[in-house]
């Protein structure tokens, strides 16, 4: 049975260097006219939900369109500046070997789970040389929901075609974020949390990772993480996921 390995981007593969809060600030006067002063919370938030809070942070109300534009000029913005995102971001220690080393396996399907709009997700791995193992149709992105749980959802029915969904067990999510472990167990599907980005170890179990690395240098532990997640599907609540619910 094919297992397919849902990737999140930012801080799991590369690290925009702070071009990516630039752009952002470029298609948000875009959008809507207004200098962004500040920008809402990111880290595991799908990019509709980014930009509507950063919105209210000053003082506008927005509607789908209003995000359309926003997403519009923000893929042209990384078209535009793809060379500073190339000079000044850099893709994360292993994260070539990682997915070249997965292509290498018989059975294995790597796709992509992302805030990022979907053209942006496309643009970053480009500009790193780490597009060509993606199968992109497979995967599940900004600008197709809101809630990041929904974009394993959606992959797992795109990767397993329109009239039917890929077993929980047959996936596995890797990302560096509390919200990439908990959309992974919303919908049973292992994860696998890698400790490159704000999100501690201690975080990332506590949030309900199946197994945490401290990042991607590592092929062969990664390897060995994909073995003991095969099969094996993740649904129970952590207690760090109760307390949040009470709050």
């Amino acid at each position: 049975m094919e297992r397919l390995v849902l990737w999140d981007i930012d801080h799991t593969l590369i690290s925009t260097g702070g071009v990516g809060r630039e752009l952002s600030a470029l298609a948000f006067r875009q959008a809507t006219g207004v200098e962004m002063r500040e920008q809402a919370a990111v880290e595991g938030i799908t990019e509709p939900v980014i930009f509507r809070e950063t919105a209210k942070l000053h003082g506008l109300a927005t509607d789908r369109g209003d995000f359309e534009r926003f997403a519009a000029a923000l893929t042209q913005a990384h078209l535009t500046h793809s060379a500073q995102l190339r000079e000044r971001g850099h893709a994360l220690p292993g994260a070539a070997a990682a997915l070249e080393a997965l292509a290498a396996k018989s059975g294995i399907r790597q796709s992509v789970v992302s805030g990022n709009i979907g053209a942006v997700a496309r643009i970053k791995l480009e500009v790193f040389g780490l597009d060509r193992r993606i199968d992109w149709e497979a995967g599940g992105y900004g600008d197709d929901d809101d809630v990041r749980s929904a974009l394993v959802t959606l992959a797992l029915t795109r990767a397993a075609g329109r009239s039917e969904v890929l077993r929980p067990e047959n996936a596995v999510v890797i990302g560096d974020t509390p919200a990439d472990v908990e959309a992974a167990r919303a919908n049973s599907v292992p994860a696998i949390a890698v400790a490159s980005g704000r999100s501690s170890q201690a975080q990332l179990r506590a949030a309900g990772a199946d197994v945490v690395l401290p990042d991607l240098a590592d092929t062969g532990r990664l390897l060995d993480a994909l073995r003991q997640t095969s099969g094996r599907t993740n649904s129970a609540v952590p207690a760090s996921s109760e307390r949040r619910s009470a709050t």
